[in-house]
């Protein structure tokens, strides 16, 4: 028994040893983000395969060569042949698809017939035809042919858009299937240079806007031209680098951009500052942002100086992958985002470190096969990561959709769900299939696993569609039957309201409670009667606050899916309550406060009631509109704001006149009492908060003393 235990333990001592080997694989996490932007660990869709330096070339088994210093490009031709650019030694190595050098290109001699060279390249790009090369140092790009056999150089560009003196250095370029030629230098802000194949300059495309405040401008409005000579100037951020896919869309990047405006161009989708555009040939913009967040890196951020790494992502390449896909590295990081044709992100994978895997200082990206190349220009070596089983179920279902196979497409999104069941590209993928192949009901439950709103939107808008083709008769009856409805009510508030106006006494609670349908119209005959000729009180004033507070509570509810996709389970009243009753006591209070400063005619009563008689258009627009949110398209909800603003600028209106009928001022005082009104709740909220903290501080004091007697004794 000893002995069968003994073994038993050592099988599982192995295991253990195998499992910790096997979770070794990858030294860095695979994650992407939630719509709410919380990390989501996901499996590795990415390994690291090998690490390819000089000695595994086969550099050094030859004498007069030295291993690589300083690299700064890869390049996979069709052919899947990888092209390295070697800065330091000036030269550009040529590797098969196994990673095994079979051509160098150096010293050429150019047409002329003289001997020549390069000067620090930095970039390469090849076609079918022919292997161009940045020489940036040289101010020149030259080429070559497959063979490695000089053809031409391409000089510096010559026109008038050039700034005078401008210096060209060349170190990105690509070429699109018809020939044109377009090239980043570094130094050059004016956007991307088109050229031919001969040198000829076609113009710029794709110029970064400028960013300029307000401020600024009006500012330069009072220099003279002298200080302005010596001003700030203001000129487009340059791009860093630049890729092209099959179809000939560029793929720019930049790390040029501010801190802060490249954040929020990621969270709020805008195209002006992204770090990295799709650009077609016109260099117009056309990268498509459907994701949680616009592609560009890292999402939650941090900006503390205590992380060793912080701010948001330095992105210095791309690269083009299977099925629509793209990639882009961030130099600060060390990682890799991948994303699809429609913006979504597919992972992140990547890490600095020395494991194999992990990368010191990434340089550049480039895709071969099912494989990713990673240089590492610290440690002169690139990394070849081999895609996994999870890695091909993904393209495998981009390509079945991209290819309308759904059935195919869903099956695949389903494996990978049974995976990662918090993918939420997945529930977006197989909600893509179900709606087109028509299934909009199937697709809106897959979508609204991801808080995909805009695709949900669109299977809404069918199935909106298909149901009024049937119903379209009932639907425009029913409308009309509700402002019918809607017309009489107002009709029999107008007659109880006369009604009520010759009664003498108290007036009864639904004579109070229909006066606000004739306030709201006529706001300074509706004041004055609700004071002087009693129309209101106190009880229909805290009803009406009341119904405020349940519209908002319902709005926090019952606003349709696409509107409000995050809504929670359940319902926080107090803080409904909070966000009504707060600032409607606040202005009360402060107004009251400045009657005698500002001699006015109103008691704390009379404020009370004619601010409660002011909020009545908050629920009488926005409960419509949270019904109406049931029943629109995301493209339509300019209709929701519409009635929302229209709502709290009504109840501004008559706040206003409320408290000039009220006090009995003139305009030019109402408006001084409303501004001193606003400063007035503003120091009560600053009086309020340093009251509780020094309360909050007292009682801790007390509490600690407590505690430390309890402790003595």
């Amino acid at each position: 028994m000893k002995r069968l235990a003994s073994i038993l333990l050592s099988v599982m001592a192995l295991m253990t040893v195998f499992s910790a080997v096997a979770g070794a694989a990858a030294p860095y996490a695979t994650y992407t983000y939630s719509a709410g932007g919380f990390v989501l660990n996901s499996p590795e869709a990415y390994v690291p395969d090998r690490v390819v330096d000089s000695v595994y070339i086969g550099l050094l088994d030859e004498d007069d060569e030295l291993p690589f210093d300083d690299p700064r490009d890869l390049f996979v031709d069709r052919d899947e042949n990888v092209y390295l650019v070697d800065a330091k030694n000036n030269r550009v190595i040529c590797m098969d698809r196994y990673y095994k050098w079979k051509l160098i290109i150096k010293d050429f001699v150019n047409e002329q017939g003289v001997p020549d060279s390069f000067a620090e390249p930095s970039g390469v790009f090849v076609n079918e035809k022919y292997i161009y090369v940045c020489d940036t140092n040289n101010n020149r790009i030259v080429m070559f042919t497959r063979d490695g056999e000089y053809y031409r150089i391409i000089p510096q560009p010559v026109s008038e858009l050039f700034d005078e003196g401008a210096i060209y250095k060349p170190i990105a370029c690509a070429v699109d299937t018809y020939g044109r030629l377009f090239v980043v230098s570094s130094t050059t802000y004016q956007g991307i240079i088109v050229m031919s194949e001969d040198g000829g300059f076609y113009g710029f495309i794709g110029a970064q806007k400028v960013e300029i405040s307000a401020l600024e401008v009006l500012w330069r409005k009072f220099q003279t031209d002298a200080q302005r000579a010596y001003s700030q100037r203001y000129v487009s951020t340059e791009f860093n680098n630049i890729t092209i896919d099959k179809d000939n869309f560029l793929y720019v990047t930049t790390s040029s951009i501010s801190e802060s405006s490249q954040q929020a161009a990621i969270e709020s989708k805008d195209a002006t500052n992204a770090p990295v555009k799709k650009l077609n040939a016109s260099g117009a913009d056309v990268m498509r942002r459907n994701g949680f967040f616009a592609p560009g890196g890292e999402v939650k951020v941090s900006y503390s100086q205590l992380d060793e790494i912080n701010g948001p992502s330095k992105i210095i390449d791309a690269a083009c992958g299977p099925e629509g896909t793209w990639s882009i590295i961030d130099e600060k990081r060390s990682k890799i985002y991948t994303y699809d044709k429609d913006g979504n992100m597919l992972f992140i994978f990547g890490d600095k470190g020395v494991q194999t895997g992990n990368i010191d200082s990434i340089e550049a990206i480039a895709y071969q096969g099912d494989k990713i190349l990673v240089l590492d220009k610290s440690k002169d070596c690139f990394t070849v990561y081999r895609r996994t089983e999870y890695g091909d179920l993904l393209i495998n279902a981009l390509y079945n959709q991209n290819h309308r196979v759904y059935d195919s497409a869903v099956s695949d999104w389903t494996e990978i769900l049974k995976r990662n069941n918090n993918y939420d590209a997945a529930y977006i993928g197989i909600g893509k299939s179900f709606y087109r192949s028509g299934d909009y009901e199937q697709a809106m439950h897959y979508y609204e696993y991801a808080y995909e709103t805009e695709n949900y939107s669109a299977a809404f808008k069918e199935i909106r569609k298909n149901f009024l083709s049937k119903w379209l008769v009932p639907v425009l009856i029913g409308f009309v039957l509700l402002i019918w409805l809607i017309t009489r009510f107002f009709g029999y508030a107008a007659k109880i309201n006369k009604k009520a106006q010759l009664k003498v006494g108290r007036k009864s609670l639904k004579e109070e409670m229909l006066y606000p349908f004739h306030l709201i119209f006529h706001p300074f005959d509706g004041f004055w009667d609700l004071k002087h000729e009693k129309r209101g009180s106190g009880r229909s004033a805290f009803l009406i606050l009341v119904i405020t507070v349940l519209a908002f509570c319902y709005q926090s509810i019952g606003t349709g899916y696409i509107f409000n996709p995050r809504q929670s389970a359940y319902l926080n009243v107090f803080a409904q309550i909070l966000a009504v009753v707060v600032p409607l006591v606040l202005w009360c209070v402060a107004n009251w406060c400045l009657t005698t400063l500002f001699e006015g005619e109103g008691s704390l009563k009379d404020i009370f009631v004619a601010a409660c008689y002011s909020l009545t258009p908050l629920p009488l627009l926005i409960i419509p509109s949270v019904i109406l949110s049931n029943f629109l398209a995301l493209n339509e909800g300019q209709l929701i704001t519409l009635m929302n603003s229209i709502a709290f600028v009504w109840m501004g209106l008559l706040l206003f006149f409320g408290m000039m009928v009220t006090h009995d001022y003139s305009i030019i005082k109402n408006i001084t009492t409303c501004i001193a009104t606003i400063v007035g709740m503003a120091f009560i909220m600053f009086i309020a908060i340093l009251f509780s903290t020094l309360m909050a501080k007292i009682v801790s004091f007390i509490s600690s003393i407590v505690i430390e007697i309890n402790y003595r004794l």
